[in-house]
């Protein structure tokens, strides 16, 4: 089954600061043919400056994206939205848009981390690569699955 439109996403989060935003970037990197945006509940002012860091070391510039209200993409249709949100002091927020499926595949938040700078570095590199790994796997099980059909 080929179809014509592209798989989209809605990647959500509480900040939109870090781990959606580099959910975002890999799914991109993944697939140019995907329409994905992260967007938060509560949005932060501007991406984190770690998170950019740690994903150029992946060869991934999140540098040009900005948090975003979820707000903004509740009168889009999307393919999957999936929370990100991980931490027992987050609810994962709701969408209440139009959704063929719903998937919550959680994370702690690096932006949390306290103390030195390389412990924190760490804990930005840690969760960048769980991201990679568990959004990977969701595009081989689900999008190019469908895909190749």
């Amino acid at each position: 089954m080929t179809n014509n439109r592209s798989t989209k996403i809605l990647v959500l989060c509480t900040g939109n600061s870090c781990r959606s935003q580099m959910a975002e970037g890999f799914l991109k990197s993944f697939d140019a043919s995907l329409e994905v945006v992260s967007a938060g509940t509560e949005p932060s002012e501007r991406v984190h400056p770690k998170a950019i860091q740690v994903m150029k070391e992946k060869g991934i510039d999140i540098s040009n994206g900005y948090p975003k209200n979820v707000s903004e993409f509740l009168d889009e249709p999307f393919d999957y939205v999936i929370t990100v949100c991980g931490g027992a002091k987050e609810s994962c927020p709701m969408f209440a848009g139009e959704v063929k499926h719903r998937l919550h595949i959680g994370f702690d938040d690096p932006a949390e981390a306290t103390g030195t700078e390389e412990y924190v570095l760490a804990e930005f590199k840690r969760i960048r690569d769980e991201i990679e790994r568990d959004f990977l796997k969701f595009y081989l099980e689900n999008i190019r699955n469908e895909q190749q059909g």
